[in-house]
C-alpha cells in the first residue's frame, strides 16, 4: 500500500512479514453459482503457484489450442501466492485435452471440470477467502489485537492495492506516460490495464480526502448509497436516523467515482468538490471521460466477512477473512500494522 495514503489508525507499532512463502498467501475465489452441466464452455477450478492470472491463460491457451480471448476468468490472483480461481474455456466443438498436462513442477493443479452454457465474465464471482500467515512478528502484541478488533467491526478504507498500480507504482507511471505521449494503440488488454491504473489513482485520491475528513465511513447527503455485499445502489437524497444507522452498522457504506463519463448519481455540490479536489489531475478526468468510460462507483468501505485471526507457536500471525470482488487484503494488513513483503526481501539477495 502507498505510505502517503491516509489511514484511519493508530497502526500498531508492530512489524511483520507476509509472503516469505507462496503458502503464507492463500485466495481461494468463491464462484458463488453451480455451472450448469452443459454448453461449449468447460469451467475449470485451478489451484496455482508462483503464476500469475495471465502466465495462466497463457498455458491454458497453450493446451487447448484456442485464442486467449476464448478463456474467461473472474478476478485477477496474485503469483506470490497460492491461489483458487476459476477459468471458463470456449471449446465450441473441440475434443477436450488432458487438462492435467497443465501441472508443470507442480506449479498448477485442475480440482475441478464441469461445463457451462455461459463464458465466465470479469467480476461475478461473489467472494475471495483468504489465509494470510504474517510471520515474525514484532512488537506489542495487545495493540496489534486492538487493531484487529477495530477492523473486524468498522472495517477499513477500500483503497485499491498496489497490485492495481505495478511494482513502486510502475504501472501508472506507464499509464501516465502513455496519456501523455497521446495515447497511442495498445493491445485491449493493456489499454485497460493502464485506464485501470488512472482511474483507480482518482478513487484513492478521494477517498483518501474522505479518510482525513474522517467521513469514509459515514453518508453524507448527496452521497451515493451502496449495500453491503451487493451491487446495488441508490443516492442519498435525504440522510436520516434510519440510513445513518445502516451505515453505522455496515450495511450501507458511501459510493466514491471510478471516473467517467455520464449522468453522475451524486448532488452536483459533492461532484463540484470532487472534481476541485482533483484539479490537479483535471487533465487525467478528461482524458478518462474521452476513452469512453462511464462512470462507476465503488464502496468508500471495505467490511470483512468471517474475519478471525490466531497467534501461533511459531510466532506467527494467522488471519482468516472473505472480501468482496476487486478489493485488496492489504488494504487490511495497511490498517494493522508495518509489514514488509517477503518475497522481495528474497529477490533481492539473488541479484
Amino acid at each position: 500500500m502507498n505510505p502517503e495514503l491516509s489511514r484511519v489508525g493508530p497502526i500498531a507499532d508492530a512489524t511483520a512479514i507476509i509472503r516469505s512463502v507462496p503458502e503464507d498467501f492463500r485466495v481461494s475465489e468463491q464462484l458463488g453459482f453451480v455451472p450448469d452441466g452443459q454448453g461449449e464452455h468447460v469451467f475449470l477450478y485451478i489451484e496455482k503457484r508462483g503464476l500469475n492470472t495471465a502466465d495462466l491463460v497463457q498455458r491454458v491457451s497453450l493446451l487447448a489450442g484456442i485464442h486467449p480471448r476464448d478463456i474467461g476468468f473472474s478476478g485477477l490472483k496474485d503469483r506470490n501466492a497460492v491461489t483458487r480461481q476459476w477459468l471458463s474455456v470456449r471449446m465450441a466443438g473441440k475434443p477436450e485435452p488432458d487438462w492435467q498436462r497443465l501441472q508443470v513442477n507442480d506449479e498448477v493443479t485442475v480440482l475441478e471440470c464441469q461445463r457451462h452454457s455461459r463464458k465466465l465474465k470479469r467480476g461475478v464471482h461473489r467472494s475471495n477467502g483468504f489465509a494470510l500467515r504474517l510471520r515474525d512478528v514484532q512488537g506489542d502484541t495487545e495493540v496489534v489485537v486492538s487493531a484487529l478488533e477495530r477492523i473486524r467491526d468498522r472495517g477499513v478504507p477500500n483503497y485499491f492495492g498496489e497490485q492495481r498500480f505495478g511494482r513502486d507504482g510502475g504501472t501508472l507511471l506507464q499509464a501516465q506516460a502513455w496519456m501523455l505521449r497521446g495515447a497511442r494503440k495498445l493491445s485491449h488488454s493493456k489499454r485497460s490495464l493502464f485506464l485501470s491504473a488512472l482511474r483507480s489513482d482518482l478513487f484513492n485520491r478521494l477517498l483518501a480526502q474522505r479518510v482525513q475528513d474522517g467521513t469514509w465511513d459515514r453518508l453524507q447527503l448527496g452521497d451515493v448509497c451502496q449495500l453491503q455485499g451487493s451491487r446495488s445502489l441508490f443516492p442519498c437524497t435525504e440522510l436520516d436516523a434510519a440510513l445513518q444507522q445502516r451505515a453505522a452498522a455496515g450495511d450501507v457504506h458511501p459510493g466514491l467515482p471510478l471516473w467517467g463519463g455520464g449522468e453522475s448519481l451524486q448532488s452536483p455540490a459533492l461532484v463540484a468538490a470532487q472534481k476541485a479536489l482533483l484539479a490537479p489531475q483535471a487533465a487525467v478526468c478528461e482524458f478518462l471521460e474521452q476513452a469512453g468510460l462511464s462512470v462507476a462507483y465503488r464502496p468508500a468501505r471495505l467490511m470483512p466477512d468471517d474475519f478471525s485471526w490466531r497467534f501461533c507457536d511459531d510466532g506467527s500471525l494467522l488471519l482468516t477473512f472473505h472480501l468482496p470482488p476487486g478489493s485488496y487484503a492489504t488494504a487490511l494488513l495497511a490498517e494493522t500494522l508495518n509489514y514488509r513483503e517477503g518475497h522481495r526481501e528474497r529477490e533481492g539477495r539473488s541479484e
